[in-house]
């Protein structure tokens, strides 16, 4: 080995001392180590330069090459440790808590009136043996019409009713097409609910909006009547409402239903003798209700020889809104928080 090759690796050994000893980040720390151990390293130009050298000569510079190397990686590990433990502590001192301070009040959000709706109501229904069934917002002609047994010139069909994505796709008017789609799924016994939102062309007031909400009912079983409906309604309502209430229903037409009929009950606030909310008659129109119509049955393939059943479905705004005296529809959609707390 020659004495330069020598001098080399010792002046090497000095330079990386001297550069790890200024060295105040992991960075510097790294350039120490592309400088001297890189593929164009110092270190590494002394390697490549061995073909030309005996092989005593070879072997002595290549023993103390690795040498120089081992040692030099040692000072490389210990150097990155010692600054990664001074950054440690340097930023452990910045974020250092003060105790003393006071804490910030973490503002708690509420469940929405709708949503605390839908869940009362869907317990109601969940405790008289009623299942949750859901269905897609973006439905088909023919689970929102046909199905249905609304007739092509029904005028919920018009442009001024629906909103129509393409001749065959729309947004549900009502969450009906669920009982289509549980028909067909499903055989008989059938218990179950569906709520959901729902979209009409409607133009938004105090009383209408373009997107709302509804819980369909549905029971397909054998032996079910007009009296089965009216009783598990007049429950719902004793229970939502309270057990002073009661209920009427009065003849209705509704294509999917029939007979058919609207329930009103009456006035939880006044008791029956004329207030604000039941507008001076002591009754609250509150859902339509009806025997499934047996061509509704026949699309699931139900045999309407055997079984009956009947649906109802109801707005739950407009449950809402009688419940806690809400006199504009518009206050669920604005995202006010002042409205939305107050049902804490």
């Amino acid at each position: 080995m020659s004495e330069i090759q020598s001098e080399q690796l010792k002046a090497i050994l000095r330079e990386a001392d001297e550069r790890l000893e200024s060295a105040s980040v992991k960075a510097d720390v790294e350039d120490v180590r592309i400088r001297v151990l890189g593929k164009k390293g110092s270190l590494t130009a002394i390697l490549r330069s061995m073909g030309s050298l005996a092989p005593e000569e070879r072997k002595e510079l290549g023993r103390l090459a690795n040498e120089a190397r081992a040692e030099i990686e040692e000072k490389l590990s210990l150097k990155f440790e010692e600054l990664t433990r001074s950054e440690q502590t340097a930023r452990f001192a910045g974020e250092a808590i003060d105790v003393t301070e006071p804490g910030e009040r973490i503002h708690l959000g509420v469940r929405h009136p709708i949503t605390l709706t839908i869940d009362e109501i869907s317990n109601i229904f969940m405790n008289m043996g009623f299942s949750i069934a859901e269905g897609p917002e973006v439905e088909t002609v023919f689970n929102n019409f046909d199905a249905l047994n609304a007739a092509p010139n029904h005028p919920s069909r018009d442009l001024s009713d629906t909103f129509y994505i393409t001749k065959n796709t729309l947004l549900r008017t009502q969450t009906s097409p669920v009982q289509v789609r549980t028909l067909m799924k499903e055989k008989p016994p059938i218990k179950v609910i569906s709520p959901g939102r729902c979209f009409r062309t409607d133009t938004p007031d105090a009383t209408h909006s373009p997107m709302f909400h509804q819980v369909e009912g549905l029971i397909v079983d054998e032996n079910i009547t007009m009296a089965d409906l009216k009783e598990t309604l007049d429950a719902f309502a004793k229970r939502m409402f309270g057990e002073g209430v009661t209920t009427k229903f009065r003849p209705h037409f509704f294509p999917f239903t029939e007979p058919s009929a609207e329930m009103d009950m009456s006035c939880f606030k006044c008791g029956g003798t004329g207030c604000r909310v039941c507008k001076g008659s002591g009754w609250i129109e509150i859902l339509g209700c009806g025997m499934v119509h047996p061509n509704v049955l026949k699309v699931g393939g139900v045999d309407t020889e055997k079984y009956t059943g009947f649906a109802f479905g109801m707005g739950v705004e407009r449950i809402a809104m009688l419940k806690h005296g809400i006199d504009d529809i518009r206050l669920f959609y604005e995202n006010d928080m002042r409205f939305i707390e107050q049902f804490k």
